[in-house]
């Protein structure tokens, strides 16, 4: 019978080979599986209506091949790892795109990577082993350590500020004590593998990483106005507003007495964000919300988005519109991988 699999895919099942056949599915018509055909084979001997699979998000899709994966693998040493850990504990990510499945096994097993898997080889303490959904994976911070150590930056940033996220802030109360104290856990997890790849990258973001960044596009922001220059950020600003409310700003630049907002789309087109509202009507209200800002405190507010921020010469471009120019003298570029 089929697996049916849960963990948010909508019920998209996943089938054996063995299962098919059963179901009067022919041979010829799995040999088409990479041509086309009706059914996908996302690991050797699982597969998926292709249909179904193509209606899904690139995260879901991904979800989905990691339980094939574990399918395939089952009772095998093997734990889901790095991103696609990442992607079972449901941290939001940048740019994703279809990607092998990361699995980690012992060092001394000696396996290696096929198509649609990456077997990475490392030791992995009981501690740092967990279960989503009924999948073994490593823990969200042994997880985000990973991302950190190997993913491009805007990605090892964006799952760490969304991991403390989960830690610091509840509602709109920030608490940089338990901030302070999961920087503390990873410092301590960096000490433990000195000299390993990526470490220098990994003790970069620990830093960097701050829990009050609510979107990814926030946190690629940050890290292409650092590339730019800009060291000091504050996140999350509040500045009273005309009703006894407060109005929350993404990001402060104190040096260029600037605002960036990061300004997603999902606002705009998602109805049940916008409520009642029409799209015209948040428009009016964002513009005066932003006229507010400026006048209560004599900043700029720069917006922008997705298209915005994919490169630090893009971002100053858009800057440059606003009249903010980089910051000369800046920091040097963050560690390399």
């Amino acid at each position: 019978m089929h697996r049916t699999v849960g963990i948010g895919i909508r019920g998209v099942p996943l089938f054996t080979r063995a299962d098919l056949l059963a179901r009067d599915v022919t041979p010829t018509e799995l040999s088409r599986a990479a041509a086309g055909g009706v059914f996908l084979r996302l690991q050797a001997g699982v597969y998926v209506e292709r249909a179904a699979y193509l209606a899904l998000r690139p995260v879901e899709q991904h979800r989905l091949a990691v339980c094939a994966a574990m399918e395939q693998t089952r009772g095998g040493s093997a734990v889901v790892s790095h991103l696609s850990a990442s992607v079972l504990h449901d941290l939001p990510q940048y740019r994703f795109r279809d990607r092998p499945v990361d699995v980690t096994v012992a060092a001394d097993v000696g396996a290696t990577s096929r198509r649609g898997l990456r077997r990475h080889l490392d030791a992995i303490d009981t501690g740092d082993l967990t279960t989503v959904a009924g999948i073994a994976c490593t823990t969200l911070d042994r997880t985000v350590f990973d991302v950190m150590r190997t993913m491009p930056l805007e990605v090892a940033v964006t799952c760490a500020d969304a991991a403390l996220r989960r830690e610091a802030v509840v509602g709109r109360r920030f608490d940089p004590h338990a901030q302070e104290d999961w920087r503390e856990r990873m410092r301590e997890r960096a000490a433990r593998k000195a000299g390993a790849r990526g470490i220098r990258r990994a003790r970069w973001v620990i830093e960097f990483a701050d829990g009050r960044a609510e979107l990814p596009g926030e946190s690629v922001s940050r890290v292409q106005l650092f590339r730019l220059g800009f060291v000091e950020f504050d996140l999350q600003v509040a500045v009273p507003g005309p009703r006894g409310a407060d109005y929350f700003v993404d990001i402060a630049l104190p040096e260029a007495r600037t605002f960036w907002e990061f300004d997603g789309e999902v606002k705009y087109r998602d109805p049940s964000l916008r409520g009642d509202r029409s799209i015209e009507q948040v428009l009016l209200d964002e513009k005066k919300r932003e006229d507010w800002i400026r006048g209560r405190t004599q900043w700029r507010v720069c917006r922008g988005g997705f298209s915005d921020i994919a490169t630090p010469e893009v971002l100053a471009a858009r800057l440059e519109a606003f009249g903010v120019a980089p910051m000369r003298g800046g920091p040097v570029a963050p560690p390399p991988r």
